[in-house]
């Protein structure tokens, strides 16, 4: 590839390290930067593409296990007793949170790849509805104090409903972290809790996603990834990885004093320019569809798929 191909994926890295901590649907963002800065075809195939933007994803991963550490860790040394069983009660309800989503997200994955995965218009009215419901959400629930701000208080059944909640973000645009921080908000948590407990909901659906895309690429697609495509991988998680070090620190930091309008806005102008882009621009989705005869392998426009 020429330097302008791994310049590419350096910024896919970053817009992934970015977008994916924020409530404004990570893959939306780097399958339009895609379709709009087309890679190497013969690095970046159709399958590859598939599985880059979510395997990339463990190097956000990798930052949310390095800043909660401590946190998350149910056998640090210097947590007492009390407080390792208060890290693995958390531990049950990030799991159970995680549930819902699996289960679905196994049984519906392929018709959602086949049928919402290359729609813009899908991508772009869930960008605009969920960017409504953040305004919504801010102007007339979050009046009163939150009554969750510990972990001790968020309870297995309350950690479940925002499973189901995370259900949600199997439609394309939806965004994981958005949905999840929705429902978070409306069952009474604070904002910072909200924010932090979908950074932890992550941790095993974002594993998960990448493990299931990795082996229906390799093992049930048949295909074998190249030198180059690992090497291409391995950038793009690590620039995800530095970035998100920073960008899980900075919302963290921010929602203490703010409130989630601003994202809500920029969900509502994203999503009408997708939807432009779709109308003016890019190749509609019946057009990607009607693969060219002979083709072992289905030419299709890859639009913005597999939400978060």
């Amino acid at each position: 590839m020429d330097f302008l191909n791994w310049l590419r994926v350096i910024v896919l890295g970053i817009v992934e390290g970015i977008t994916e901590w924020l409530p404004i649907s990570s893959t939306s963002h780097l399958m339009v930067i895609g379709e709009l800065w087309k890679g190497d075809p013969a690095v970046f195939t159709e399958g590859f593409r598939k599985m880059f933007d979510v395997v990339i994803q463990l190097g956000a991963i990798l930052a949310v296990v390095t800043v909660f550490f401590y946190k998350l860790n149910p056998f640090s040394a210097y947590k007492s007793e009390q407080q390792k069983k208060n890290t693995r009660a958390l531990w049950v309800k990030i799991l159970i949170a995680t549930v819902p989503a699996v289960i679905l997200g196994l049984i519906f994955d392929d018709l959602i790849d086949r049928y919402l995965a290359s729609n813009f218009y899908v991508i772009g009215a869930m960008l605009i509805l969920y960017g409504a419901a953040f305004l919504v959400v801010e102007t007339f629930f979050m009046k009163n104090d939150p009554t969750i701000m510990r972990y001790s208080r968020l309870s297995y059944l309350t950690a479940l409903y925002i499973g189901c909640a995370q259900v949600l973000a199997l439609i394309p645009g939806t965004s994981r972290s958005g949905v999840t921080i929705i429902a978070a908000l409306l069952l009474g948590c604070s904002r910072y809790l909200a924010v932090e407990f979908s950074f932890f909901m992550a941790i095993p659906v974002m594993l998960g996603a990448s493990l299931l895309k990795f082996v229906k690429y390799i093992f049930l697609d048949h295909m074998e990834l190249t030198g180059l495509q690992v090497g291409v991988i391995f950038l793009a998680a690590g620039v995800a990885y530095l970035v998100s070090l920073v960008v899980i620190r900075s919302i963290l930091y921010y929602i203490k004093r703010h409130d989630f309008k601003p994202f809500g806005i920029y969900r509502i102008v994203a999503g009408i320019a997708v939807i432009l882009l779709a109308i003016f621009l890019f190749s509609s989705p019946k057009d990607a569809d009607r693969p060219d005869e002979g083709a072992e392998e289905a030419s299709v426009v890859y639009v913005i798929g597999e939400a978060r």
